[in-house]
């Protein structure tokens, strides 16, 4: 070969090189371009002390919402609300605001138990009565689950004794979640009042310094204005519950918690799929965008000089990955059809997930997966966390995901908390879904996680940028692979939720 020929063959290799590489950079999907800026600056806004720690119902929570829903719009994303104008993707999610505990006591024959000590009252009105005490088990009602603890009782005029939680589950969230409709059972039933003990895996001194100041809760539906008293007592205590058990009369004595109405929003976009076999179908992506407020109402240590809990870590790490997720399905659909929701009041018992999985916008048994995003914290910028990873069916494609951003992954760290059942993924598991939450590295809780969980410290300037770009790409990725994927990924055989997931998908 002559030096003119050798030259030319050169050229044109390295030409031929040239066009392939910038062929299989054109044909990267658009999470591959995001930029950092942008996922800083939606940091930066969401996280900043404007908000005031974006408490469910309070006004930097709804300036979270608008901006989310903002984004939504300029994007051109779906809105599948039935609302208009501005609240065009707002999905309204009614609350009750209960005031803090004041005063009261229950007698159980020669023990008195002191309110904001031994109890708490839940909710209800002021009342000063001796009834009969009547113990009805979990205080629930499900004919599906066998669930009967009001058969041969009457209770009528009387006062409701029942545990914590459901036959199922003990963990916080659900103890949350079930109070509120063992209420609603016994009211139904003619009670005037619940005692609830609560015997949760966490400390009781928690549970009152948390609960006894301002609480929020989903507004009892189909259920009259009537309300009554409801008290969480310290289950805990031997002495207590065994007095209670004993006695077939107490004194219930309270002074009541002043309620009024309150609205937040799950924020709700669509983003429809480009298969048309397929689009039907979706994948649903949630986070949610509420943290816990200023001063008191984080429950952790503040200062004159920081008293702003902005939840940079927890959680508008994970709302800066829909966002992501949002701008690169906008460019490009994936095969199915994403819906993006970023939910509210997850910090007051998952109740943002809760509602939307009662009252979905589109039919569930169409969702074929959900990718939940949430975090208490990160000290590991070299993977990725995923609560459920080996139990939902999408490990390769997460795992694929991770590494095409120089990410490995680890599956449920620190299990001995039990993580998979304290995020709003719970609230679609439950129904069938395969939920896990994809959650910034970590191994295992520790000082460097806690450092800054729910601390006025878990501010924007704390946050590695690079890292916060990286995880946001392979959420989004791996939200893209799973939408494309032939079928449809399962639970493992055996899992707790696979029932669910039969009943839903009528398998």
């Amino acid at each position: 070969m002559t030096i003119k020929n050798t030259l030319l063959f050169v050229l044109c290799f390295t030409a031929f090189s040239q066009s392939t590489f910038a062929q299989k950079k054109k044909s990267l999907p658009p999470e591959f371009s995001i930029k950092k800026t942008e996922t800083e600056a939606h940091m930066r806004f969401l996280a900043a002390d404007e908000l005031l720690g974006r408490r469910t119902g309070e006004q930097g929570n709804l300036v979270a919402a608008r901006y989310i829903a903002e984004q939504f719009r300029k994007l051109g994303v779906k809105s599948v609300t039935a609302s208009t104008g501005n609240n065009a993707y707002y999905q309204a999610v009614p609350f009750e605001k209960l005031g803090a505990v004041a005063s009261g006591e229950i007698v159980a024959d020669a023990v008195t138990l002191k309110n904001g000590t031994d109890w708490i009252l839940m909710s209800g009105d002021a009342m000063d009565v001796t009834a009969p005490l009547v113990y009805a088990g979990y205080g629930l009602e499900n004919a599906e689950k066998g669930w009967n603890d009001y058969k041969d009782l009457d209770v009528k005029g009387k006062i409701v004794l029942v545990q914590s939680g459901t036959p199922d589950v003990q963990t916080p969230s659900e103890i949350i979640a079930s109070s509120t409709e063992k209420r609603k059972v016994a009211i139904e039933k003619g009670a005037i009042a619940v005692i609830e003990l609560f015997n949760a895996p966490m400390p009781w001194n928690m549970v009152n310094r948390y609960f006894t100041g301002e609480k929020i809760g989903l507004a009892p539906e189909n259920v009259s204005a009537k309300t009554i008293p409801h008290a969480w007592v310290n289950g805990k205590e031997a002495d207590i519950t065994r007095a209670l058990r004993a006695v077939k009369e107490v004194r219930f004595k309270t002074s009541g918690r002043k309620s009024q109405k309150v609205n937040s929003y799950n924020v709700v976009g669509l983003i429809e799929g480009s298969d048309p076999k397929l689009k039907d179908e979706y994948i649903l992506l949630t986070a949610h965008y509420d943290h816990v407020g200023v001063g008191k109402q984080g429950g952790q240590a503040y200062t004159p000089e920081d008293s702003i809990f902005n939840g940079a870590r927890d959680n508008a790490f994970g709302v800066v990955g829909l966002l992501a997720a949002a701008e690169s399905f906008s460019k490009l659909p994936p095969k199915r059809s994403v819906l993006i929701v970023a939910l509210t009041a997850e910090e007051v018992g998952l109740l943002g997930s809760q509602y939307y999985a009662a009252h979905p916008l589109l039919p569930l048994n169409k969702c074929i997966f959900n990718i939940n995003s949430d975090g208490a914290g990160y000290n590991d910028t070299t993977i990725v966390a995923v609560m459920g990873l080996n139990r939902t069916g999408a490990k390769a494609e997460m795992e694929t995901a991770s590494k095409a951003f120089g990410l490995g992954i680890f599956a449920d760290p620190s299990p001995e908390q039990g993580l998979f059942d304290r995020s709003d993924n719970v609230s679609f598991a439950k129904k069938g879904i395969p939920a896990p939450t994809f959650t910034p590295g970590f191994r295992e809780f520790n000082g460097d996680i806690m450092k800054n969980y729910h601390q006025v410290s878990d501010n924007p300037e704390t946050i590695d940028f690079n890292y916060l770009l990286k995880f946001s790409q392979a959420y989004t990725y791996a939200a893209r692979l799973i939408a494309d994927m032939a079928k449809a990924p399962q639970w493992i055989a055996g899992d707790k939720y696979e029932e669910a997931a039969k009943k839903l998908y009528g398998k």
